[in-house]
């Protein structure tokens, strides 16, 4: 009887718990949501992160319901499905991951205050963005371009290349720099992915790799992994392609600790790259 007491008592209590959580969480929100992407950028061990990303990402969108103009937790959102598709979800299930990069843009379109995703709106609205908004722009444009990438055969990624590019346009011109040189690792990627007939450039990647490696001092992967995969590949640089699996494998995940989540990834990828070595090169 006591027993069954605790629980009736327990499962009454719990929404007023979580309603107070809740409640503290939203008043110690500037700092809240950077700490737990912080957290979750920093998570070395993939499985756990795989684990708990999803449940995590699901936790700010029931924060988003109450405040759900709050840039900070839209700009957070797109950040965490673009890197949670990117990282787990894209080489397993490319439907799945293009629903996931539609949702970041979403998320991050609303937090540069875009209601959709219409080139004039974009357009309009790119005029106006300072380096104040570079997160949730670096991370859309991100989100957008990693989209189309995996949607070349489809009409409607060809429809929006052109407003994807002017977001990354602009990004360039407001930081290339941003989180080791991610833009230059973006730009890089579409150059070198892309036939020449959709604004593919192999040269001009190169320069953008190399400029990103630099920027990191070849401690953010995200670049030697794309070089290899879009740049190596595509040039048939073999030498280059093994060479940067190798540098990559004898340097630590957590050569810097707020990348620890990618680099493990990109760790991970570039060992499968190596393995599909022969059916990459002829």
């Amino acid at each position: 009887m006591k027993k069954n007491f605790r629980i009736l008592f327990s499962l009454l209590l719990t929404p007023f718990l979580l309603t107070s959580c809740m409640k503290l969480a939203l008043t110690t929100m500037p700092d809240f949501v950077p700490n737990m992407t912080m957290a979750l950028f920093e998570e070395c061990d993939l499985k756990m992160a795989e684990q708990s990303l999803p449940s995590e990402l699901k936790l700010l969108e029931g924060f988003l319901k109450n405040v759900p103009e709050d840039k900070q937790l839209l700009s957070a959102l797109c950040m965490g499905f673009t890197g949670y598709a990117m990282v787990f979800v894209e080489e397993q299930d490319k439907q799945r991951a293009s629903e996931f990069y539609i949702r970041a843009r979403t998320y991050g379109l609303k937090a540069l205050g875009i209601k959709d995703s219409e080139p004039d709106t974009v357009s309009n609205r790119l005029k106006t963005i300072n380096s104040g908004d570079i997160e949730p722009l670096f991370w859309v444009t991100m989100a957008w371009n990693l989209w189309i990438n995996i949607n070349l055969d489809k009409p409607a990624a060809m429809g929006q290349m052109k407003t994807a590019q002017e977001c990354l346009t602009k990004v360039m011109a407001l930081n290339p720099d941003y989180f080791y040189g991610s833009p230059c690792i973006l730009m890089g990627s579409m150059l070198a992915a892309r036939p020449p007939m959709l604004g593919g450039d192999p040269a001009k990647a190169k320069e953008y790799f190399t400029k990103a490696i630099s920027l990191s001092h070849g401690r953010f992967f995200l670049a030697q992994y794309n070089y290899a995969k879009y740049y190596a590949v595509r040039v048939q640089d073999k030498s280059l392609f093994l060479s940067l699996i190798e540098e990559v494998g004898k340097t630590p995940a957590d050569v810097i600790k707020e990348t620890c989540l990618i680099n493990s990834a990109m760790k991970k990828k570039m060992q499968s790259l190596k393995e599909e070595v022969d059916e990459f090169f002829f």
